[in-house]
């Protein structure tokens, strides 16, 4: 098997000193943000956390990887060109696996501990989930296994991703330049993907090209108009970082138990969007967003008539 450095383990220097410049130029008043001590300590309790638990368990993903690679049909060298390949191939990936987190409940589970911040910093970056490879959302790397890259190349290039994706939860940085923010993920992107407001709710996935966002139609630009408000459609007024990791799990079998023995709803709910409820009265992202949609327009015609 190949080895590879670990990019996240050479960036903590950088995340360190980043954070307290941030951390110091917000409470200042030197930089845009905003920082609440219990839930910074929250958010970096959960990013050690998570080291911990991918520690333990990234054997299990990295063998059903592995599985798939018995099975291959190429094999890409491990060069300069066929690292530009798998990094862009995996954003794409990512970028799939990142908007099925939000439109399925079974993997919503574990992406939601790092939405559960109604502070938008640096520190949100760090807030990761202590699930490992629980939900199975490691196999959606299994295609590109299958064409010929090895399991742990596309982990070398997915720590990549995942630094890139550091520098982009911060409130001090306005807006890129504007050929830049055409191509990349930038913190005015990612800003409108953790806001809750309906404009832009579940939209901008990306994780490094927002391009990817652009051709699926996932796209939405940050307005001043509409500032963002960070956080859940129904936050979880908690630090506890046992209670941040596991409390989508713990609300799912507590919907199950009142459910009763319903296999079939217990399935629908772990495939439908989060907000889902049998009886149809629950409200999905789309809902929210159609409802408010339809407010512009009740607006707008009453404008009209006057």
């Amino acid at each position: 098997m190949p080895e590879f450095f670990t990019p996240t383990v050479y960036a903590i220097p950088f995340f360190i000193v980043t954070l307290v410049l941030e951390w110091w130029g917000v409470k200042t008043g030197r930089a845009h943000g905003d920082y609440e001590n219990k839930d910074a300590a929250a958010s970096l309790t959960l990013g050690i956390g998570n080291l911990a638990v991918d520690t333990l368990t990234g054997g299990i993903a990295l063998a059903g990887l592995i599985l798939v690679w018995d099975f291959r049909l190429l094999e890409l060298p491990i060069t300069w060109w066929s690292f530009i390949i798998v990094f862009i191939a995996t954003d794409f990936l990512y970028y799939w696996k990142h908007r099925l987190a939000h439109t399925m409940r079974w993997f919503w589970l574990a992406h939601v501990t790092h939405h559960s911040s109604k502070h938008y910093n640096l520190t949100t970056a760090l807030r990761q989930p202590w699930l490992g490879p629980f939900t199975g959302a490691f196999i959606l790397g299994a295609p590109l296994v299958f064409l010929g890259a090895h399991p742990a190349f596309i982990a070398f290039a997915m720590s990549f991703n995942l630094v890139y994706q550091y520098w982009i939860h911060t409130e001090a940085i306005d807006k890129m330049p504007k050929w830049f923010e055409a191509i990349m993920n930038t913190p005015s992107h990612h800003r409108v993907h953790h806001a809750t407001n309906p404009r832009y709710l579940d939209r901008n996935y990306a994780g490094v090209f927002i391009i990817w966002d652009k051709m699926f139609g996932s796209f939405t630009q940050e307005r001043k108009d509409d500032p963002c408000v960070f956080g859940l459609v129904k936050n979880v007024e908690s630090y506890n970082p046992f209670y941040l990791a596991y409390h989508g799990v713990l609300e799912l079998f507590s919907d199950f138990w009142k459910d009763g023995f319903r296999p079939a709803v217990w399935l629908k709910r772990m495939i439908s969007p989060p907000g889902w409820t049998p009886d149809g009265k629950g409200k999905t992202s789309e809902v929210i967003r159609q409802e408010w949609q339809a407010t512009l327009t009740i607006n707008a015609e009453d404008t009209n008539k006057l």
